[in-house]
C-alpha cells in the first residue's frame, strides 16, 4: 500500500478528487491511503495564524515556520520512513523518471504552499525535496499534489488493470529514449469528416506499426518541444 499525508490549509480541495476514478478504486482496495491534515490545527487559536509580512519588505505573505515544521513532525510520527516534498515553483521540474522514482516508496508527505511561499527554514530543517509542476505559478500546491499522486500511484502494481497501457506511452523508457510523448492515437470509425485512420494501423502488422509509432513519436516530439 501507497500512504501519503498531505499538508494544506484548504483540505476540502481534495474531497472530490479522492473520491473519483482510479484514485478512489485504489482507495478502496487498499491500495492506497490518503490522509489530509490542515497545517492550521499547528497554529495558536483563536484566529490559527498560519502567515506573516516577510522579513525585508516585499508584496504578499510567507508562511509561518512553527505551525509547517511542526506538522510535518507529526506526519513523520505517522510516516517515519515518508519522504518529505515540498510542491513548490522552485524545485526541479517533475518528470516521468521522477514519478517512476516515487512510485516504489511506501509513503510519501506532500506539503502544499501558499501565498508567496514559505519560511526558508521549513526548507532547510524538515523538506528532502522540492518539486516543481512547471514553470508556471499556481495559488498553491494543492493541484500540483494532485499531479504527483496521480502520476505516481498509475505506476504502481494492480492500480491500471492492463499493465501494458503504461508501458508504451509518453516518456516511457519503451518508446524510443523515454524523452518522446506518445504517437497519435485513432479508434472508430476509420474514416470521419474526411480524416481517414493511417492505413498501417488497419494492417495487423504489429511489427510495422510498432516502428510506424516510434517515428510519429519522434515526429511529434520534434514538432512540440520546437527541436530543430
Amino acid at each position: 500500500m501507497l500512504q501519503i499525508e498531505i499538508l494544506t490549509i484548504f483540505p476540502n480541495i481534495f474531497e472530490s478528487f479522492l473520491q473519483t476514478s482510479l484514485v478512489a478504486k485504489a482507495i478502496e482496495r487498499k491500495l492506497l491511503q490518503v490522509k489530509t491534515t490542515n497545517i492550521r490545527d499547528f497554529s495558536s487559536p483563536p484566529h490559527h495564524k498560519v502567515d506573516d509580512s516577510p522579513y525585508g519588505g516585499g508584496a504578499g505573505m510567507v508562511m509561518l515556520v512553527d505551525p509547517l515544521v511542526r506538522a510535518i513532525e507529526v506526519a513523520k510520527s505517522r510516516l517515519p520512513g515518508a519522504r518529505v516534498v515540498l510542491l513548490s515553483p522552485g524545485g526541479p521540474r517533475f518528470k516521468q523518471s521522477k514519478a517512476l522514482e516515487l512510485s516504489k516508496l511506501d509513503s510519501l508527505i506532500f506539503v502544499c504552499g501558499r501565498y508567496e511561499g514559505i519560511d526558508q527554514r521549513v526548507i532547510d530543517l524538515a523538506i528532502d525535496e522540492e518539486l516543481s509542476v512547471g514553470d508556471f505559478v499556481v495559488m498553491g500546491g494543492e493541484v500540483p499534489a494532485m499531479l504527483v499522486l496521480e502520476a505516481c500511484l498509475r505506476l504502481r502494481p494492480d492500480v491500471i488493470h492492463n499493465s501494458e497501457s503504461i508501458s508504451f506511452e509518453s516518456f516511457s523508457p519503451t518508446l524510443g529514449d523515454g524523452t518522446l510523448v506518445e504517437s497519435p492515437q485513432y479508434t472508430r470509425p476509420e474514416e470521419y469528416r474526411g480524416l481517414r485512420v493511417p492505413d498501417i494501423l488497419l494492417s495487423g502488422n504489429h511489427k510495422a506499426i510498432a516502428e510506424w509509432r516510434v517515428s510519429q513519436a519522434e515526429i511529434k516530439t520534434k514538432r512540440i518541444r520546437e527541436i530543430k
